[in-house]
């Protein structure tokens, strides 16, 4: 566990010098936007195919 915090604490502090909040930010959203998207196609297929499962 101390492992985990020392490696985020590291990585905060590079995100911290290396980015401006603002591009952080848009950085965050973004990998949020596409996640959703991914999710959203991924429970469409899956209704999709036990639709058509069911139909026979």
């Amino acid at each position: 566990m101390r492992n985990i915090r020392v490696y985020f604490t590291v990585m905060l502090v590079l995100l911290t010098f290396t980015l401006s909040s603002c591009e952080f930010i848009g950085d965050v959203f973004e990998a949020g936007m596409w996640t959703a998207l991914i999710i959203i196609v991924l429970v469409v297929l899956l209704i999709v195919w036990i639709f058509r499962k069911l139909r026979g």
